[in-house]
């Protein structure tokens, strides 16, 4: 009998049947080594069982025995890839070893008479040269044979991997839409269907629309989003869906939509339709975007900014600002009244225009500079009035920063201080010409005392050091007195280390104060409150320095330190290089009076000596707010000179 499953076809029937390669690979196997044996021997329910499996399109294999020999269809040989034709006719433990132990359990169920299904069953499996996960519905039942007890087990196989991999891309990117959409201002998705008039969208649509989100999800009438629709928008958009439609082109507009509550919400729509062949709109898919906070922005920022015009417009100067490169952008009310200039004709750079021309790179210099290192600007400049004459202005600015403390904004003003600047000049004059009367009468009085000294030879050395400290005290009046623009000094005027400077000349070596007197340490602002008594301090340790401390030798010096402290200011009076000193018995002297007088009644601050075998240390404690205008006239009471008369 021929080895094959229909020995009694046709030659021509049997030759049609081969061109199944399965089958003919059924016909051509070498059976006679294999547990099954020859086909003409295999069991007639077996044999039937195999033609039904050859003959069906569907992928179908057999787990056939004990030792559960694989037969299968084309079908499944297509699924099991290049793992055919190895596998045909093996023990299924062995073909598949990746899932033997998953095998192992079907072939013994099967062989129990039990029929089951697997629905999306994963198994990785090697079909293609590698290890690779697939998915398939799987449906096993027995191979009963005459006996009634099953042979084997036979199993339907529909692969699902493509179904269950597109339905994981799917949930990945809808999981993926549902986050890019909680985390920005997306509201949700529409999709319009034209023809049947019916719009479904997502739960954060549907909201926001007063819609049931299940109502949405099956279809609701446009009516029904355009019914959320601000009344007095609701007209505009309905126009501008109707001509994307019609006109067949994208769609964006933004509009307010009003919830059960009364509350506003702003959103911008966009979508584009989708035609036919046809050219007929047949789909409307779409977004929108929740606006809201930019809108508030939006209004915050245009009251901010009416608020500022209408201040800057009112403020009696004048009023510019700036981009953070320095490109000036507006000038309020002021300015234009001031200058004359026609509404933005000073914007960018046109604004140094109207400076005096010897004004003009003083002023690009110090604006520069702010630029670069974002210092405050403050500079005096003339600028020409619209009467044509020029003004003096006093220019200010000062940066914005952010968060970041990044420039975003310069804003500055002009004031006008023509008329304080000449008023000022004028005051100078009168300060001079008093300075000078004042002047001439120390120098009156130091020409009485001198004539009074030769008159009295023995008040010779009283006189001298009488005139000493007049000199002194015109000294002070010099270097403190008031000063206009024109007489102001540009460096160190004010300053302590400058002042002991003047007052030590007559004590140093040559042009400068370091060789004899040195200041070291922290300098400080001195005003005339403060320039009368400590001119008499520093004059009397100087004199007593050069009568008997470290200036009487040519090797001597006095260091001065300054140093600032909570508690208020140090000075300390340091001699070095001269004779040895000791400490006298009784310190009663006028000089040590004056000196106490100065320090401890005028700037309520506190003396101390120290006799040095180097030299005299005098450590002076000045309180805060001593040195400063503030303190002017303010003395020690006396408690019991400020006691009311008992008699």
């Amino acid at each position: 009998m021929p080895r094959t499953l229909f020995p009694h076809a046709a030659p021509e029937t049997r030759e049609l049947l081969e061109q199944d390669p399965t089958l003919k690979l059924f016909n051509a196997f070498d059976w006679s080594s294999n547990p099954l044996g020859p086909i003409p021997d295999w069991p007639e329910s077996l044999k039937g069982a195999v033609r039904l499996m050859v003959a069906a399109s569907t992928p179908m294999v057999m787990i056939v025995g004990q030792d559960g020999i694989l037969l299968y269809n084309t079908g499944y040989a297509e699924f099991a890839g290049k793992r055919h034709p190895q596998i045909f006719g093996m023990k299924c433990l062995e073909a598949w070893p990746e899932i033997a132990d998953f095998n192992r359990s079907n072939m013994e169920r099967g062989l129990r008479r039990e029929s089951w299904t697997l629905r999306n069953q994963e198994l990785v499996l090697n079909r293609h040269g590698e290890l690779e996960s697939a998915w398939m519905d799987l449906h096993y039942s027995p191979i009963m044979g005459d006996d009634g007890q099953s042979m084997g087990t036979l199993c339907v196989v529909h692969e699902t991997t493509d179904r269950v991999l597109a339905e994981q891309a799917l949930a990945r990117s809808e999981e993926r839409m549902s986050l890019a959409i909680s985390g920005s201002d997306l509201v949700g998705t529409w999709d319009w269907d034209v023809l049947r008039n019916l719009v479904t969208a997502d739960d954060q649509f549907a909201a926001l629309y007063n819609l049931d989100s299940l109502r949405v999800g099956l279809g609701v009438p446009l009516d029904d989003f355009l019914a959320a629709i601000h009344p007095d928008d609701v007209d505009r958009v309905a126009e501008e869906i109707s001509a994307a439609v019609r006109d067949i082109k994208p769609f964006k507009s933004e509009y307010r939509l009003v919830a059960p509550d009364g509350r506003l919400t702003w959103v911008v729509a966009s979508g584009r339709p989708r035609a036919n062949s046809e050219g007929q709109v047949y789909r409307f898919p779409g977004v929108a975007i929740d606006v809201t906070q930019q809108h508030s922005v939006q209004e915050a920022l245009f009251k901010s900014e009416l608020q500022f015009r209408t201040l800057a417009d009112t403020m009696p100067q004048m009023v510019w600002s700036t981009l953070p490169d320095g490109y000036h952008d507006y000038y309020n009310a002021r300015w234009y009244e001031f200058t004359g200039m026609p509404v933005g004709s000073t914007d960018g750079e046109g604004w140094n225009g109207v400076f005096h021309p010897e004004d003009q790179e003083a002023a690009w210099v110090a604006w520069r500079h702010s630029l670069a290192t974002g210092e405050p600007y403050q500079i005096e400049y003339r600028l020409r009035h619209h009467s044509g004459q020029y003004r003096w202005t006093l220019g200010r600015a000062l940066p914005i920063r952010d968060q970041n403390d990044q420039i975003v904004r310069w804003i500055g003003t002009c004031t006008d201080i023509h008329e304080s600047r000449l008023a000022a000049e004028e005051r100078e004059l009168v300060a001079q010409e008093l300075s000078h009367r004042i002047k001439n009468i120390f120098a009156v009085l130091t020409g009485i005392i001198g004539l009074s000294a030769r008159n009295n030879p023995e008040a010779k050395p009283f006189a001298e050091q009488l005139r000493q400290r007049i000199y002194a005290l015109g000294e002070a009046h010099d270097f403190v007195r008031p000063h206009s623009y024109a007489s102001r000094s540009q460096a160190g005027q004010g300053m302590l280390s400058e002042f002991i400077a003047r007052l030590m000349r007559a004590y140093n070596d040559g042009d400068g104060y370091e060789d004899r007197v040195r200041f070291r340490g922290d300098d400080v602002v001195i005003d005339d409150a403060a320039a009368t008594p400590l001119a008499l301090l520093f004059h009397e340790l100087a004199t007593n320095a050069a009568k008997y401390g470290a200036l009487s030798t040519p090797d001597g010096h006095v260091e001065v330190t300054g140093e600032h402290r909570d508690d208020g200011y140090r000075v300390v009076w340091r001699e070095a290089g001269g004779p040895a000193v000791a400490e006298p018995s009784a310190l009663n002297g006028f000089g040590t009076r004056l000196v106490g007088m100065s320090v401890e009644g005028q700037m309520r601050g506190t003396v101390a000596r120290k006799w040095a075998p180097e030299g005299l240390e005098v450590d002076i404690l000045l309180p805060p707010g001593a040195l400063a205008r503030s303190s002017r006239l303010q003395s020690r009471q006396d408690p019991e000179a400020a006691a009311p008369d008992a008699g």
